[in-house]
């Protein structure tokens, strides 16, 4: 298979491992002819990666021990014994790979994780780069903040002069380059907050009385009716309220479809209503006028396809029937931007 559209140079994925078994149907089902390994990658010996005979290594993992709300066990945490494997592996191998590329969230800078890291690629003669970057940096309309670093085994040099500083945009050949957020990028005009053109099974219609629309069953949009007034009362301060065309979102996680705050955007479906006038002197009305003022908004959640847009997954890109709506939020929120990657990929063996 072939892949990297968006970073315009062409690659085949020799291998594919992951754990999470709702994450490998997914990829299987749109990826159907890679070699996927569903088994933990510490269980990998040296002798099967130099089977491989692999050139790039592109990594994502677990965010858990480094999350500024989590317990940040760094490597005491469990989770991260697949990535020091890979560390205590790469030295190994028969024929080191000339690119890396690893994801993580914002706080894996500043881990023990992330300095043994460095010291394995300064011990095996790679030059790196690491960034910070968001989305917004190439006029994607949701942030979504996220430490990556690229790794080019010696001699290869980079097209541009690296820094031990943590670079916060992209570089062009001469200098650090900060992209304007309002700016569309390369590939053409970036997506709005919400371009979704087609229905989803089960969504709902925007004339119906529920505030928040998600692909439900039934018996859960009744519930859901009867708990909207409360639901809107007690989050409608806290809610990200964002209207399709506005040029950002908030940053979607796992929780979202489940949490209300904190897990990402909500889109407001009349665009003749005035956000400011609907929460205007809103406090000095009773329960009642409160909801009656709030339902103009006709606010409903982000489709998973939605939200696959705005990370930049190719319109092909789809989820096996059987996937539920929670495990398409949760895996979307386990994700990264496509575009991002994709131009980090670029920068990287150019």
């Amino acid at each position: 298979m072939h892949l990297y559209v968006t970073s315009g140079l062409s690659a085949e994925v020799v291998a594919a491992v992951d754990v999470n078994t709702t994450a490998n149907e997914v990829y299987k089902h749109n990826f159907p002819d890679v070699y996927l390994w569903p088994k933990t990658i510490e269980g990998i010996t040296a002798n099967e990666f130099n089977s491989l005979d692999f050139d790039m290594i592109l990594m994502s993992p677990p965010c858990q021990p480094f999350t500024r709300i989590g317990l940040q066990g760094d490597i005491s945490d469990k989770r991260t014994q697949s990535f020091l494997h890979i560390l205590d592996v790469l030295p190994r191998l028969n024929k080191l790979p000339k690119y890396i590329l690893l994801e993580n969230v914002k706080g894996f800078e500043s881990s023990c994780a992330r300095n043994a890291l460095v010291e394995t690629l300064k011990r095996c003669s790679y030059r790196y780069q690491e960034f910070l970057l968001s989305p917004t940096c190439l006029g994607i309309p949701n942030s979504r903040l996220r430490y990556f670093l690229i790794a080019k085994a010696e001699p290869e040099v980079f097209i541009f002069k690296t820094t031990d500083q943590i670079i916060e945009g992209f570089v062009n050949h001469q200098q650090y380059l900060k992209v304007n957020s309002k700016c569309p990028s390369k590939e053409g005009e970036p997506p709005t907050v919400s371009d979704d053109k087609s229905s989803e099974p089960g969504r709902q219609s925007h004339e119906g009385k529920s505030f928040l629309f998600k692909m439900e069953t039934t018996e859960h949009l009744a519930r859901k009716q009867s708990q909207d007034s409360d639901v809107l009362l007690r989050y409608a301060m806290l809610m990200d309220i964002v209207t399709p065309v506005c040029r950002r979102s908030g940053c979607f996680t796992k929780g979202y479809g489940h949490y209300v705050e904190g897990t990402g955007s909500v889109l407001q479906s009349s665009p003749d209503v005035e956000m400011a006038a609907v929460f205007k002197s809103l406090d000095s009305l009773s329960d009642e006028e409160k909801v009656r003022r709030l339902l103009k908004l006709r606010l409903r959640y982000f489709t998973p396809r939605e939200i696959a847009n705005l990370h930049g997954f190719p319109a092909h890109f789809c989820f096996p029937q059987k996937t539920t709506l929670k495990q398409r939020y949760r895996l979307l929120g386990n994700s990264l931007n496509v575009r991002l990657v994709g131009r980090l990929i670029q920068l990287m063996v150019e």
